[in-house]
């Protein structure tokens, strides 16, 4: 990403709307948008396979493994405002296990792009599949979107759930709703 190019388009756009921008709230704004942007598409020079590094372990286990509440962040492709909310991952191990931390990595480096919801929870399930030859796997994701609540509809409790079920998620019943039981099982107790 050329930061400066960026940056002269950002200063463009706060004249189209109307500001001033060397108004002093303003001066540095191109450059810390620049910065934002920088960051929050990071994932378009992501290589899963480096997020990865390396971190497949055999195992013996053949059973669901399952990481709850991932925070995500993303943009929305269609208005570039962000979506965020939790990611709920399960995989059936096929003899090999991924590190635990490499589950939030991988969804990272898909949120980090522009994104619809939809796309971003298939993304993330093929990977892992692909990444330990998973029995099944299975990806829930709850988000909200400021382009849903603060423009058009303007509706603030609104929650968009999409998911994502590979293999055996996808095959048997029985798997799905075990995966779909233990990601809604509250466990503050």
């Amino acid at each position: 990403m050329n930061a400066l190019r960026v940056a002269q388009l950002v200063r463009e756009l706060l004249i189209e709307i109307g500001e001033d921008p060397e108004r002093e709230g303003l001066l540095k704004t191109p450059d810390r948008v620049a910065a934002a942007y920088r960051f929050l598409t990071s994932g378009y020079h992501t290589d899963i396979k480096t997020i990865i590094n390396g971190a497949v372990f055999e195992s013996c286990a053949n059973n669901m493994v399952i990481v709850r509440n991932i925070e995500v962040y993303s943009l929305c492709e269609h208005h570039l405002l962000p979506f965020f909310g939790q990611c709920h991952i399960g995989y059936i191990a096929n003899g090999k296990v991924l590190g635990v931390s490499k589950l939030a990595r991988i969804a990272n480096g898909f949120a980090r792009r522009l994104q619809i919801q939809e796309n971003l929870t298939h993304e993330i399930a093929r990977a892992i599949r692909d990444a330990v030859d998973a029995e099944g796997v299975g990806v829930v994701m709850e988000c909200r979107h400021l382009c849903m609540m603060m423009r058009g509809v303007e509706k603030q409790n609104s929650v968009m759930t999409t998911s994502s079920v590979l293999g055996s998620f996808h095959d048997d019943a029985a798997t799905r709703a075990e995966f779909n039981n233990l990601i809604l099982r509250d466990t503050r107790q």
